[in-house]
């Protein structure tokens, strides 16, 4: 009578943890240590996956310990790891629990890039497991009822977690196995398992006959909520609907017999006949109707022996009246067990792998801190440029301190030989020549990794929507087009800063051509630029004089303004802080961070004395200027007029301002230099994370393709196709010629209806191999298979080798089909790839070029159908 159901474990495919997930540390923390720490921890979660996974599990406890401790593991790493179809991208495929596949090979099964299906589907197998073990108890000690009362409750608790939490898991429509229908089912049985044991161990330590009729009431009650709520869905195997409506009818004959004693003792002899004869039609039932899954011998005669013995004291000694089965009094419920809530950890041994790996909510908080910080940082040191800049200007235009030392009038000025041989050691022309030549390459080199990754994403989608318009709603994966929108959003930011970097670079360039020529004189020997500027009377009245010397002080002042301002530039790039342990504490104390009210009162408490700094410094030389401006007035009446002075002031000027062109030109260009560069590193992240999708989308698209041609293959409409005269049978004692190499069957024709081809005979199947159920309850044998049915008029002789339908998949497999194009590959950008850079979040060199994974050989001469093409997992 203990029959107990059990559920198979779902399959699931073999899948590389440690990759993607060290390549998102590599990417996403800069520290050398603790990536290597991280990635060792990733690393044993990827073989603590194969234990658990990916090999079969005993039933015992120390194989659902290992399941329980990676489920804890998903869940402890699912607030670190951005795990999407476009981030960190794994595919986790599981095959239905109940689907045994067909003649034609394969099964259900469901492939997903999301964590929520890992871990719905470990969970899955966790209960499975623990209604395996709690099958395998002894119920003839204590411990074994135990044991098992507590492992049919912690399933019931798995699958009800189940069942409330995967329709959100999932985002789709998941398997029938772990359908909220399915697991709702499962998460009752289990539960009505768990107080069937507990029935058991009041009837063994003979407790009161009341108190076990209430159990055993309790225990039909539930087996009959479960049977109503499976018996109109083809979601579990037939072989539990019997189960079922057998053990429900079996515990209220126990709850009836029971309580037959009870009347008994209150000498309601009447009511205890009625009980009896109650509990005999149910036991009547179950041995008639389901004989084959749970034998009731014992129970059938116990109840009979009762019931004989009632009569015959009722007949000769009591004579009471045997009321109607519906004027008997309810027999009352006691539930003495529930459903163990899923709470993490499940294991009594979990230890975090990445317990010292910040939660994704910190490290955006961290991301969104740093480009407040830069935009601070940034802005106030543009701030200082721009007011550099503009006194540059403001002295060129007065043609100071070149004024206030020209004094001789045919001698170059000692400022203008300084900015001269100061132009000369940074390279002078040709610097500024070389790096214009190097932009376009630069600009070029990104334009095209930027196109070769949108080209990519354009083909894939392509190829999506042709399959998509092919197989319409059988077709069921996210669309391209919607999956990509955050790359290609990714891709038309990176469009912009090309554009406006373009326009930047023709603004030096036209900037360069205006000054080049000057520039160039000031290149030039001592003697060349002398004999370049047009003398001039000396002005000798100006040596001494209180206005020269004014302004010398003032010029003095303003440079001294420039000093401290290059020291507090420096100042505010070296300032760092690390804001992770203020977002660790936050979420730690409220659950959530505030990023931007924590960010910018640590911002203002670490840059406030800078930013106030830069203020002063701006306006001190503001005031400087000024008075710059009021001297050189002064200046300029003492000072001598003259058209020569005249124009050899204004070559002076130019000099000057030629000068502080170089300087800024020279800046930009490197500037330009390098955020090509470092573009050059992003754009090659950004081609990389397409490649790494695109791949994993051919992955699954692949997959999808077997799975939809089997599952075509399988449907009893497949249309039957004529066979070709050359895979006719041939006549007797004859033998077919042979062919080099196999000829594809021709394609269905629309509009003819080809007669049917004489079937062969159906496959013989072996009765051990057709017994085996999917959820059988265990300590019971399945029924003898059925014979398969023979069709009138298909016979076929037993040595005809002809197939019933056309050979090869159920749709066009010919080269160029767009099902089976390959992966174009991206070309030239590689060299770049690694190492060139110091970059923040550059791609680790311990991956494989991107785009560039195991691909098959290429296709052998000589087969008609190009093969299928394998990935490694």
């Amino acid at each position: 009578m203990t029959n107990f159901i059990s559920v198979p474990l779902k399959k699931a495919s073999e899948v590389d943890l440690a990759k993607p997930l060290c390549k998102f540390i590599q990417q996403s923390y800069p520290g050398a240590e603790a990536q290597a720490e991280h990635c060792r921890a990733a690393e044993e979660l990827s073989r603590l996956r194969k234990s658990a996974l990916g090999r079969p599990l005993d039933k015992h406890e120390s194989a659902l310990e290992t399941l329980l401790r990676y489920y804890d593991q998903l869940c402890s790493i699912e607030p670190k790891f951005p795990f999407s179809e476009n981030q960190v991208c794994v595919t986790f495929t599981w095959k239905d629990a109940f689907d045994k596949g067909s003649l034609f090979g394969g099964s259900a099964k469901l492939a997903l890039a999301s964590l929520g299906y890992e871990k719905t589907c470990v969970l899955f197998n966790s209960g499975a497991l623990a209604s395996q073990i709690a099958a395998e108890q002894n119920l003839d000690n204590d411990e074994g009822l135990k044991a098992a009362a507590k492992h049919y409750q912690f399933a019931s608790g798995a699958f009800q977690h189940i069942k409330d939490t995967v329709l959100s898991a999932l985002n789709r429509e998941p398997t029938v196995d772990i359908s909220p229908d399915t697991v709702g089912t499962l998460s009752l049985i289990m539960l009505a398992q768990a107080q069937e044991v507990f029935f058991l161990k009041a009837t063994r330590d003979k407790m009161k006959d009341g108190i076990i009729a209430k159990l055993a009431n309790q225990a039909a009650d539930y087996y009959g909520d479960a049977y109503k709520q499976c018996q109109y869905k083809d979601t579990l195997p037939k072989e539990v609907f019997p189960v079922l409506a057998a053990k429900h009818c079996i515990m209220q004959a126990n709850a009836e017999y029971h309580q037959s004693i009870l009347a008994k003792q209150q000498k309601k002899f009447g009511e205890e006949i009625g009980r009896l004869q109650h509990a005999a039609d149910l036991v009547k039932t179950v041995a008639s109707r389901y004989d084959e899954y749970i034998n009731v011998k014992d129970l059938v005669d116990k109840i009979n022996r009762a019931l004989s013995a009632a009569k015959k004291d009722n007949d000769f000694i009591y004579h009471d009246r045997v009321p109607d089965l519906k004027d008997l009094e309810a027999i009352g419920k006691a539930s003495l067990v529930k459903s163990t809530p899923v709470v993490v950890p499940l294991s009594q041994k979990f230890t975090d792998l990445f317990e010292k790996m910040v939660p994704l909510q910190v490290q955006q908080s961290v991301s969104v801190y740093n480009q407040r910080k830069a935009d601070l940082v940034n802005r106030s040191i543009a701030q200082m440029r721009e007011a550099t800049n503009l006194a540059n200007g403001v002295l060129a235009s007065l043609n100071l301190p070149a004024a206030i030392e020209d004094v001789s009038g045919d001698t170059v000025p000692q400022s203008i030989l300084n900015k001269s041989k100061s132009v000369i050691e940074q390279g002078g022309i040709q610097t500024v020549d070389q790096l214009i030549k190097d932009l376009p390459e630069l600009l070029q080199r990104n334009k095209e990794i930027l196109d070769e990754s949108l080209r990519l994403l354009d083909e894939e989608e392509a190829t999506d929507n042709d399959l998509r318009t092919k197989f319409k709603e059988r077709w069921q994966r996210t669309p391209s087009n919607e999956l990509y929108k955050p790359l290609r959003a990714e891709g038309a930011n990176y469009h912009n800063i090309l554009n406006k970097a373009m326009q930047a670079d023709g603004q030096v360039k036209e900037r360069y051509q205006t000054h080049r020529d000057t520039i160039a004189l000031l290149c030039k020997p001592e003697a060349e630029l002398n004999a370049a500027i047009p003398s001039a009377n000396p002005a000798k009245t100006l040596q001494g004089n209180e206005v020269v010397n004014v302004l010398r002080t003032l010029l003095t002042n303003l440079d001294e303004v420039k000093k401290e301002r290059e020291q507090l530039e420096n100042d505010l790039k070296s300032v760092n802080f690390d804001m992770t342990s203020k977002f660790l504490t936050a979420l730690a104390q409220d659950g959530a961070i505030n990023e931007e009210a924590i960010s910018v009162t640590e911002l203002d408490r670490i840059y406030g004395s800078y930013t106030h700094k830069v203020q002063e410094s701006l306006k001190k030389q503001e005031e400087l200027l000024k008075n710059i401006q009021n001297a050189y007035q002064d200046f300029s009446k003492v000072k001598q007029s003259s058209n020569e002075s005249n124009l050899r002031e204004e070559v002076l000027k130019n000099l000057a301002v030629a000068n502080d062109n170089f300087v800024e030109l020279v800046a930009n260009l490197k500037e330009g230099t390098k955020f090509y560069n470092e573009l050059t590193e992003i754009l090659l992240k950004f081609q990389n994370k397409c490649s790494d999708i695109i791949f994993a989308r051919k992955t699954e698209r692949d997959e999808l393709l077997k799975d939809l041609q089997q599952s075509i293959a399988r449907e009893p409409s497949a249309p039957s196709i004529p066979l070709p005269t050359y895979q006719t049978t041939p006549a007797a004692g004859s033998k077919p010629a042979a062919s080099p190499t196999p000829t594809p069957a021709p394609r269905t024709m629309v509009g003819t209806k080809p007669q049917p081809p004489a079937r062969p005979p159906p496959p013989l199947i072996s009765a051990a191999s057709s017994s085996s159920s999917a959820l059988a309850p265990t300590g019971t044998a399945a029924a003898p298979a059925a014979a398969p049915a023979h069709t009138p008029g298909a016979s076929a002789p037993a040595a005809s080798t002809a197939p019933s339908q056309a050979q090869g998949p159920p749709y066009p497999t010919y080269p160029g089909y767009p099902g089976y194009c390959q992966m174009p590959m991206p070309m030239g950008y590689n060299p770049y790839m690694y190492g060139q850079y110091n970059l923040p979040y550059a791609p680790s060199p311990v991956y494989q070029t991107p785009g560039q994974p195991p691909y098959p050989p290429p296709q052998q001469p000589g087969y008609p159908f190009p093969q299928q093409p394998y990935y490694q997992q």
